[in-house]
């Protein structure tokens, strides 16, 4: 009489069986954030979260932030993006995207500079060698204001609209954290400061005392140099 046959489960099917909730936790822990990574919140004294707060962090590192190429342009007579953060050294260009003249221009310590009346011709790159906080105006539109930080600093960075960041892994222990916000005050060169660690989620309140932007508005003189052009 023939023996019974014994039919096996197929190894792979065990394997397949097991493997794809493991699969699945795998991919949960990779996309789930890390909570014990440094964040810091930066919020209106009423509680509203603050848009273009620049951040910086210091602490010891071996790797320094290179010099950047990046650009400010001009749009519907305003500037994009109206807080640029970059490291000391970079080169920023202006690119005019608008169908009238602009005269950019800066009397700011960490740069001085004047970019005459042009429209289309961007001018070359301006080169941005000392950290500090430049305020940008343009001569032909009194509303018009930008901001360039330029960070000495390891980590420098700016907020989005919901005010926050997730920072980078930090040496363990306390370091030295500065922010900054265009309505800080009316100098434009006040900063917060304090410390943060490895894993603090810092909350930061800050209190606005600048007065916020004119509306913009052409003098009659303006108005017929940008019918003019």
């Amino acid at each position: 009489m023939p023996k019974p046959t014994l039919r096996r489960r197929p190894f792979s099917g065990f394997i397949n069986a097991y493997a794809a909730p493991l699969l699945a936790l795998a991919v949960i822990t990779l996309l789930a954030p890390n909570v014990n990574a440094a964040q810091i919140t930066i919020s209106s004294a009423d509680g509203q979260p603050l848009e273009n707060a620049v951040v910086e962090i210091y602490y010891t590192s071996e790797a320094s932030n290179p010099p950047q190429e990046e650009s400010i342009f001009q749009r519907d007579a305003a500037f994009h993006p109206k807080v640029l953060t970059v490291p000391t050294g970079s080169h920023v260009a202006f690119p005019n995207q608008d169908t009238t003249r602009h005269h950019v221009y800066s009397f700011s310590p960490a740069k001085t500079f004047d970019l005459n009346l042009y429209l289309q011709e961007t001018p070359p790159p301006v080169h941005f060698d000392q950290s500090g906080i430049v305020v940008l105006g343009c001569n032909i539109h009194d509303h018009m204001q930008a901001f360039i930080v330029v960070s000495d600093a390891p980590y420098s960075a700016k907020t989005g609209a919901e005010g926050v960041l997730t920072l980078p892994e930090l040496p363990s222990g306390e370091h030295r954290v500065r922010v900054w916000h265009p309505l800080l005050d009316d100098s434009q060169q006040v900063w917060w400061e304090g410390v943060i660690t490895d894993n603090d989620q810092l909350n930061v309140s800050l209190k606005l005392n600048a007065l916020p932007p004119p509306a913009p508005t052409l003098s009659p003189l303006q108005q017929r140099f940008k019918d003019a052009t």
